[in-house]
């Protein structure tokens, strides 16, 4: 007697279509379209994960560089001042301060002017 997989293959398709909810057309309900679209998914979430890094430090560069401008400073003065006057902050704390704190950034700003100043 032949043997099918029975069972155990109804439970592989479940999972496999439960991992494409919520995607368009046959990519949700089509088995061989569903496992071609999670294997792209996949590479992509991979992918993103690090493209997600890069984009958030632009972002971070971004609003910096928007701050910095507004206090007479270039992005970069201001981060080869922060370099000499050895303040070590990060990209991202420095956003969060220009955003959250004006005064406190205004007050990194002015010891980084001094510092190149000198």
């Amino acid at each position: 007697m032949r043997t099918t997989k029975g069972a155990a293959r109804t439970r592989a398709k479940r999972k496999l279509f439960k991992r494409a909810k919520g995607y368009r057309g046959g990519r949700r309900n089509m088995l061989r379209t569903v496992k071609e679209t999670l294997v792209r998914a996949g590479v992509f979430a991979f992918r993103d994960r690090r493209v997600k890094k890069r984009t958030y430090r632009r972002l971070w560069i971004t609003r910096i560089n928007a701050a910095c401008r507004q206090r007479g400073l270039r992005y970069s003065e201001f981060i080869h001042g922060l370099q000499k006057a050895e303040i070590e902050l990060d990209r991202k704390s420095l956003s969060e301060i220009a955003i959250c704190d004006p005064a406190g950034f205004d007050v990194i700003v002015e010891s980084v002017k001094e510092v190149l100043a000198a």
